[in-house]
């Protein structure tokens, strides 16, 4: 059908059907939030709007761009990755291709830390974050969203992720107090900082193909895999993070469900303390924070 002479497609009420009910006899796990935040972030429009607009009709050229989304996310390809960017923390994020998605259990890190920014915000004046891993900037990005008092630095390997936490921190107007460093692990970083944070890679290398295909294809392996028992990434930043601490200065770390002893038992090997461990909404413990022992 036309109006005014340019085609149009179904109405949005009409299209979020056909997407809900594609995705659920495709197996995706979750058809109806999936259908919702595609069309969403495909037609700019929020939640209520998806409802107030249901019955405008869609361009037919925006319907072949949704049908085609549709067929991405029924390849496995998480909805967020195919939009091209995620919320994480209130903040829009810009996603990769070597960059992890940011998921909500990581904002538990963020939650579980600002009270200790703060705190040091209070009594030191100015802060200085470290970002190990940074990704697209979301763990630092949004403590120095939420502590104005800090700054950051992200390292990361990879000169893809480096961009796009650069270009995530000018999105954000966070470009004055953010810096990117290419580094392995402390390799090019130089001075002392109050704060040390990581999302490292923590499944062990034997199971990082096991994974939902949703991690596996669309995920960069090199932020998942942390070695044969997938402590790695924690041994480096255990060994050599006192020469970069402030000597009140903090850890904190996301972890694997199953990895708080071990984890524990690495920082303690080389001079730390656990002050706290926090569990994530599935009740699994998601993050651990050290300081340094007495």
């Amino acid at each position: 059908m036309s109006a005014g002479g340019k085609q149009v497609g179904p109405t949005v009420s009409q299209m979020l059907a056909e997407a809900r009910r594609r995705f659920a006899e495709g197996g995706v796990s979750d058809p109806a939030t999936d259908a919702r935040v595609l069309l969403a972030g495909l037609l700019g429009l929020s939640t209520t709007e998806m409802l107030t607009h249901g019955a405008e009709p869609i361009a037919a050229d925006t319907a072949g761009i949704i049908e085609a989304a549709i067929g991405r996310r029924l390849a496995h390809e998480p909805v967020h990755r195919i939009l091209g960017e995620r919320e994480f923390y209130g903040l829009p994020l810009s996603l990769s291709a070597e960059t992890l998605e940011p998921r909500p259990d990581t904002e538990i890190l963020v939650d579980t830390m600002l009270p200790y920014l703060r705190k040091l915000a209070a009594t030191e004046g100015n802060i200085h974050i470290l970002d190990m891993g940074t990704g697209t900037g979301a763990i630092c990005l949004a403590l120095l969203h939420e502590c104005p008092q800090a700054s950051g630095v992200g390292i990361d390997i990879s000169d893809d992720a480096l961009r796009t936490a650069r270009a995530n921190a000018q999105r954000n107007g966070l470009q004055d107090r953010f810096e990117a460093i290419q580094s392995s692990w402390f390799e090019n970083i130089d001075g002392a900082f109050h704060v040390i944070v990581s999302n490292p890679p923590y499944i062990a290398s034997s199971i990082v193909h096991d994974l939902a295909p949703e991690v596996t294809k669309f995920d960069p392996v090199a932020a998942l895999d942390g070695g044969e028992d997938g402590l790695d990434a924690y041994r480096a930043i255990a060994k050599d993070a006192k020469g970069f601490m402030r000597p009140n200065g903090l850890i904190g770390l996301e972890i694997g469900y199953d990895q708080r002893r071990h984890v524990t038992a690495v920082f303690e090997a080389c001079g730390f303390k656990l002050l706290e461990s926090v569990k994530d909404y599935g009740h699994n413990d998601r993050v651990l924070v050290f300081s340094l022992a007495d």
